[in-house]
Order: structure tokens, then C-alpha cells, then sequence
């Protein structure tokens, strides 16, 4: 159960408001995190919006931004997050048994992509600098610079909302993968 009260709609400033009805539109209803998230803070929802959209836009594949977001939340143990971009990365496209390993840790047989999840893992699980040898088997995978920077930006977005929901324990509106 959420920790943190609801704010009505009605309380809700202009910019939440406006906020919520761009992500109305663009998926049909407010998830919780956002909703919660956006009241209390316009400027934190926009800012994870906008990061979003520079994602969307850059050279990471929409398979490869939701296997890191899975990867990366399952690590820190959001099971908002988790059940969230499991139904995103099965629209995306990924198959139901890689879904299931990118929660649990396993390598998918797509050596291309376990390579940007171990790297996504490591560097969302470890302190410190990270081993030059992590980046090394990144690129050896054929990651550009550009792309392990994209990915670097979705390991911190996701890891805000996973922060937010672990805080809160977000009430999960969203299908429990199984």
C-alpha cells in the first residue's frame, strides 16, 4: 500500500494537471508512480518524461531500453517497475521467456543484448569506479559510445522511479509478470 497520501485532482497544480492529461493521451490512463509522483513533484515527472524522450530518440532500440529497464529495477527489487516495463517490453516486442530471464538475472541466448544487461547490472549494482573491462565487453558487443551513454541515462532514470516506488511501495497497477 502506498505510503505516501494521494492527492486529489483537484488539489493537483496546473502543471501536474497538464502532466497528466499528455500521459492520459499518450497511454490512456496515469499509472500510480506517475500520479504520485507528479503531484508532489511537476518538475520531477517532466524531467523522467523528457529523459524518456531523449531515450525514444536516441540509438538504443526500444527492446534494449525496456531489457535495461527490467534488468535494472529487478536488481533493486521494484516490483512496480518490474511489472511495469514487462507488459512495455512484451508491446516492445520482447518474447515472454527472455521477459522472465531479464527479471531473474538469466543470460536471454542474444549474446548482443546480455551483454548490454550485464552492463546495465553491473554498473546500476556496483560502487566505485567500474572496471574498465565491463565497458570493454560492452563495446566488444558493438555498443558505440553513444549507445552505452543512452544507456547509462536509462539506468538513471529507471533507477529514480525505482527509488520513488521502493520508498513509497507504490500500489502496482499494473499485471504481475509471472
Amino acid at each position: 500500500m502506498s505510503r505516501l497520501p494521494a492527492v486529489p485532482a483537484e488539489e493537483t497544480s496546473d502543471a501536474s494537471r497538464a502532466l497528466f492529461d499528455r500521459i492520459r493521451k499518450a497511454v490512456g490512463k496515469v499509472p500510480n508512480a506517475y500520479a504520485l509522483i507528479g503531484s508532489y513533484s511537476p518538475a520531477a515527472l517532466e524531467l523522467s518524461l523528457k529523459g524518456d524522450a531523449v531515450l525514444a530518440g536516441g540509438t538504443l532500440t526500444k527492446t534494449e531500453i525496456e531489457s535495461i529497464r527490467i534488468a535494472v529495477s529487478a536488481l533493486n527489487g521494484c516490483d512496480y517497475c518490474v511489472a511495469a516495463h514487462t507488459m512495455v517490453g512484451k508491446m516492445a516486442g520482447l518474447p515472454p521467456e527472455a521477459l522472465r530471464q531479464l527479471r531473474t538475472g538469466e543470460p536471454t541466448g542474444d549474446a548482443r543484448r546480455d551483454a548490454l544487461v550485464t552492463f546495465a547490472r553491473t554498473v546500476a549494482g556496483t560502487r566505485g569506479t567500474v572496471d574498465e573491462s565491463v565497458l570493454a565487453a560492452v563495446r566488444e558487443a558493438g555498443y558505440s559510445p553513444a549507445q552505452v551513454t543512452e544507456a547509462l541515462l536509462a539506468i538513471s532514470l529507471i533507477s529514480f522511479t525505482n527509488l520513488f516506488n521502493r520508498v513509497n511501495d507504490t500500489d502496482i497497477d499494473f499485471p504481475i509478470p509471472r
